[in-house]
């Protein structure tokens, strides 16, 4: 592992000691089907089973936990299309102070409901003509609070490493990993970690193919934007990658694949009719990847992080009603 970048071994470790008790050590999900459609044995760790529904309550409460008192008394603040601002609201509930979020005008109405049901104050903007980043930062600034970004910190970065951690201590070593990719925190703490562990393993991040920023920016050898994606994915609808993830990735991180939105929702149907559990468009990606061929080489033993499960009965309803086949049983 590298000496000098700017998440280590350790401070996953130690987020994993903070996390202990409070988020919920998910469960690693496989399937014989699965196995037998991917050519490979798949471990599936099963983030739509942690609070909040998904992955991100790891880094929130990890940055949350680690402010002063002074600054847990004035409050926090964040930016988030869904997942970080419901982590973010309740980790503040959980640490005793209080929580505005700013979250786009379109996000899916059961994230900004729950977001609001954990006590935040909610404020929107128009993700297609403003700048979200620019906003949140002037929000945190007018009113004091301490600002947790969604994946541009290292604290919140360690914290949702723990989730390929645990992966990796229930299933020993892996050949692959494979972790959906939005703004790159998920995937800079999970190779973090994997490779601390297990220097060979590969790390395949996975992307929807109109969200393309970090499979272009690692190909360039730097950051760079697209215009803001349109996809079902909405938790990977980013236009350029973060800075310290991208500083991680372009390390750790051996591959970025693409998915389209209707290889996204096929996973969703399958993970409902033969795996039997409920994953929002981004949650699906890694499953995506793997059930349309998009790895690489596959290797003989995959973990993949499903990160959230995060999607209201109505939408999930209209996005798989379109796939055509009948429903089959499990294994």
């Amino acid at each position: 592992m590298p000496a000098d970048l700017p998440v280590t071994f350790d401070d996953v470790r130690e987020a994993a000691v903070r996390l202990q008790g409070i988020a919920h050590r998910t469960p690693v999900l496989t399937s014989r089907t699965l196995n037998s459609l991917v050519g490979a044995e798949v471990f599936i760790k099963c983030e739509n089973f942690q609070r909040v529904g998904a992955f991100k309550f790891r880094g929130a409460y990890n940055a949350v936990a680690q402010l002063t008192a002074g600054q847990r008394a004035k409050g926090v603040a964040a930016y988030s299309s869904g997942n970080h601002a419901q982590a973010t609201a309740l980790a503040a509930r959980e640490l005793g102070t209080t929580a505005v979020i700013l979250m786009p005008e379109d996000a899916p109405r059961s994230k900004l409901a729950a977001t609001a049901g954990y006590g935040a104050e909610i404020v929107t903007y128009d993700r297609y003509t403003q700048d979200r980043t620019a906003l949140g930062e002037a929000l945190a600034a007018d009113r004091g609070l301490a600002l947790i970004p969604p994946y541009d910190h290292p604290h919140v970065i360690a914290g949702q490493a723990t989730a390929a951690l645990e992966l990796l201590e229930d299933t020993g070593e892996l050949d692959a990993l494979v972790v959906p990719v939005g703004g790159g925190g998920l995937i800079a703490g999970s190779a973090t970690a994997a490779k601390a562990l297990y220097p060979r393993i590969r790390v395949v991040g996975v992307e929807p193919e109109a969200g393309d920023d970090t499979k272009r920016s690692l190909e360039s050898g730097e950051r760079v934007s697209i215009p803001v994606p349109r996809t079902i994915a909405d938790g990977q609808a980013l236009t350029t990658p973060g800075e310290i993830p991208f500083a991680i990735n372009r390390r750790l991180v051996d591959a970025v694949s693409l998915v389209s939105d209707e290889e996204i929702v096929r996973a969703m149907r399958f993970a409902f009719e033969r795996l039997k559990i409920v994953l929002e468009p981004s949650g699906a990606s890694g499953l995506a990847a793997l059930l349309a061929g998009r790895v690489e080489n596959p290797p003989r033993r995959i973990g993949v992080i499903a990160s959230g499960g995060n999607v209201d009965i109505e939408r999930f309803a209209d996005l798989v009603r379109a796939e055509e086949g009948e429903s089959v049983r499990g294994d």
